[in-house]
């Protein structure tokens, strides 16, 4: 479609491995690098007393200054004419120099050159050295670098640092290859690609440019133009694999265009706006990148990899665009592979069908077009980017699969923002024109339990088999789980243990819903309408709970939901409603009302349950499942998230158990106060005496109260709120444990027991 070019421009380069990396193969790491301030001496200048003087500039590249071709300033900075009257010993600034730099900076330059007295003779605005003319600080070094640098007016100068004024090396900077082209400047390339400089460099070539420093300094003091020089150690970028440091390059390659016709950066920066981010942070991430990426560089130069099958014409330079040429490609990787390519004879063979296939096979004229000269092209021996290749996966997942495009989700970690999510982003932008993907979740990295990259060297690494080992897959997915997956996750033996123990909690919890479920048929069943208020109670929990498991599917956002699950099953269901249910599940006959209520949800429960934990705990769940629904059939796998009733939803309920558990907790603290003093052994040997405020009377009565304190009674009272307990009156009964007057002296048993045991 035309955003295919070859072009010459700066990229990362890898002067260890000779070849272009793109941004995601870039890694940034301390480095000590060589600093120099350098003179231009202004040749022309018009404000006659610039002329003679020198404009100073500051880098911490050296060894681009045989690069040199012109310096920045920016209109809107105050720079300031000065006149150096004494220095510093040692100083390579002499007394009487007339210096150019930005007013801000004056102090810092000082101190770093060694510059002692000294007087500002003029500030002006950077707008006035617009046809400033510089000569190269190595200006008749090796009888060459006569060329002229002149001052351009460059909007991205600041006098944040440096002098306010940046040397411009066209072959080794973006913002200075763009600023060179749109004044007409040449783009030397001095250096090759193995970092040593070529013939453009008099007096450098053969000198690799990270051993050039003192080169560079030697003849620069020699010529009288360096004003300062020393070492910083600051972050610089690196290649990810070599681990070795990189360089801007001005090379030929292959780029894909951001801003032609086909308007990917525009229609990616659309996509953008319109993809669901998990966190949304990630939009402002690969969105700003997105905006401020150059042309994107898709070439390598590599003796392996996938080709870019394109030839170029010898005569115009032009990539050549023909459908046939493009189908004969296609067909002989189809059959034969990338190496097609490669094999002798190619040219010919695809740029006019006349050569046989290294399988054997004739391809004859196939697909058509012009006959072609291959003297007359260029074969590109450069291969894809592997980011590029990455990008393409959509390509070969889903529609071959007869999967819908774009996916749903596209997932991995925090930093590929600029790796594969934004050459996903392009590639398919630019081949069909959307996003492959309709949301986007980034996840943090695996930290140790102190919060440190893991390390062999250290010793602090987990190693997944050996947690699967000792603790199964299910307790490690529910750490993954119990954690904020957007930020870094921290593991360890300790946190695993905790793990383990909300675990076992949960575990625990779907072995007790079995246990009583045993013998449950639908039959048994009671409709909604019949159920008691604590009953009803627990499914508007599980109806809160469903509109979080699908809120939380829907948006890809888990954070909390599993600790809150984790929280429902041991305080609201162990700690309450299956203490409080006990004595009817256990002691009530098989088919009584209340029995038959609480079994009903206990059925709920266990559907709810194991089909919202199955993406969590996957084998637990099944197992929980397939020991109420045998077969081989069977698998909770297979389940839906059962659709929960709207009348199950009463907020209103809610707000009146919340105050009922408030004071049952208070009861529960008097509880266990008279059994610490010896007055109660177990809390069924209680008869509280509470006191209500009037507001609070309609919320249960005695018996209510009793059943939800697990007490054998409890005498009711309005007034002030108060508690006090005193032992039940009456005998234990043998079979629930109840303190009851009724408990008959011949069986030991309370009327109901009596009526269980006797039907």
């Amino acid at each position: 479609n035309g955003s295919l070019y070859r072009g010459l421009r700066p990229v990362m380069w890898s002067p260890t491995e000779k070849t272009a990396l793109a941004e995601a193969e870039i890694e940034y790491h301390d480095h000590k690098s060589a600093i120099l301030y350098a003179l231009f001496p202004v040749l022309r200048a018009p404000a006659a007393d610039l002329v003679s003087a020198s404009v100073m500039i500051w880098t911490t590249t050296p060894w681009t200054i045989p690069a040199n071709r012109a310096l920045a300033y920016h209109a809107n900075i105050e720079y300031a004419l000065v006149h150096v009257d004494g220095v510093a010993e040692g100083s390579l600034v002499k007394p009487g120099a007339r210096l150019v730099v930005a007013l801000k900076l004056l102090p810092a330059i000082c101190a770093a050159c060694g510059i002692g007295p000294h007087t500002v003779a003029r500030v002006f605005p950077g707008a006035e050295l617009a046809g400033v003319v510089c000569a190269s600080p190595l200006r008749g070094y090796a009888g060459s670098y006569d060329y002229e640098a002149p001052l351009l007016d460059g909007d991205y100068v600041t006098d944040d640092a440096g002098t306010g004024i940046v040397h411009i090396a066209p072959s080794h900077g973006e913002e200075d290859f763009a600023l060179a082209r749109a004044h007409g400047i040449a783009v030397p390339e001095c250096v090759a690609d193995d970092g040593t400089y070529t013939v453009q460099a008099p007096g450098f070539t053969g000198l690799h440019v990270f051993k050039a420093h003192e080169k560079v300094w030697e003849v620069m003091t020699s010529l009288g133009t360096l004003a300062g020089r020393g070492f910083i150690t600051h972050s610089y970028p690196h290649s990810w694999r070599s681990k070795k440091p990189v360089i801007y390059r001005a090379t030929p390659q292959w780029f894909i265009a951001m801003d032609d016709g086909n308007a990917i950066r525009a229609k990616a920066a659309a996509a953008i706006d319109s993809t669901h981010f998990v966190p949304d942070s990630g939009r402002n991430r690969i969105g700003g990148m997105v905006a401020t990426r150059p042309d994107w560089c898709i070439s390598r130069q590599r003796a392996w990899g996938v080709p870019i099958p394109v030839f170029v014409e010898k005569k115009t330079g032009e990539p050549l665009r023909d459908q046939a040429v493009v189908n004969r490609v296609i067909d002989a990787f189809a059959a034969e592979g990338a190496d097609a390519w490669y094999q002798p004879g190619a040219a010919a063979r695809f740029l006019n069908g006349d050569a046989g296939s290294a399988s054997g096979a004739d391809t004859g004229s196939a697909g058509g077009g012009p006959s072609r000269d291959p003297s007359d092209y260029d074969q590109s021996m450069d291969i894809v980017d592997v980011w590029f290749e990455s990008g393409s996966t959509h390509a070969f997942v889903l529609t071959p699969r007869n999967l819908p495009f774009p996916a749903d989700l596209y997932l991995e970690g925090s930093d590929q923002h600029r790796g594969w999510f934004q050459s996903s982003l392009l590639e398919a932008i630019g081949t069909r024109g959307q996003a492959p993907f309709k949301a986007i979740l980034t996840h943090g990295f695996v930290l140790d339990e102190q919060g440190r990259k893991m390390s062999k060297s250290v010793g602090n690494t987990t190693d997944p088999q050996t947690v699967l080992k000792e603790y199964g897959a299910d307790v490690l997915r529910l750490w993954v789980m119990n954690s904020d997956t957007t930020q870094d996750l921290r593991i360890g033996r300790e946190i695993l243990k905790q793990q383990a123990e909300i675990y076992r909690r949960i575990r625990n919890t779907l072995r007790w819903l079995l246990g009583s479920l045993e013998g449950f048929t639908p039959a048994e069943a009671v409709p909604f309408a019949e159920q008691p208020e604590l009953e009803r109670w627990v499914l508007h929990r599980l109806s809160e709970f469903d509109a979080r498991f699908r809120r939380a599917a829907r948006d890809y956002d888990w954070a909390g939901l599993i600790p809150d699950l984790h929280g429902f099953c041991n305080n609201d269901l162990s700690a309450f409603y299956f203490d409080v249910r006990k004595d009817a599940i256990y002691c009530d006959a098989s088919l009584a009302p209340r029995r038959r209520a609480a079994r009903t949800v206990l059925d709920h429960l266990h559907r709810c349950l194991t089909t919202w934990l199955a993406p969590v705990l996957c084998f637990t769940a099944e197992e929980a499942w397939l020991a109420r629904h045998p077969g081989d059939d069977s698998s909770v796998h297979l389940e839906l998230w059962p659709d929960i009733p709207p009348e199950w939803r009463d907020d209103a309920l809610a707000e009146r158990f919340a105050r009922i558990r408030g004071i049952r907790g208070v009861v529960t603290t008097a509880l266990e106060g008279a059994r610490r003093d010896g007055l109660i052994g177990a809390s069924l040997q209680a008869e509280p005496r509470l006191t209500l405020a009037m507001e609070d009377m309609p919320l249960l009565d005695a018996a209510g109260w009793a059943e939800i304190c697990i007490t054998s009674s409890l005498d009711l009272g309005a007034g002030n709120p108060a508690i006090s307990v005193a032992p039940a009156p009456g005998q234990k009964c043998e079979r629930c444990w109840r303190v009851l007057p009724e408990v008959a002296a011949a069986t030991s048993l309370c009327l109901r027991c009596t009526a269980v045991i006797g039907a």
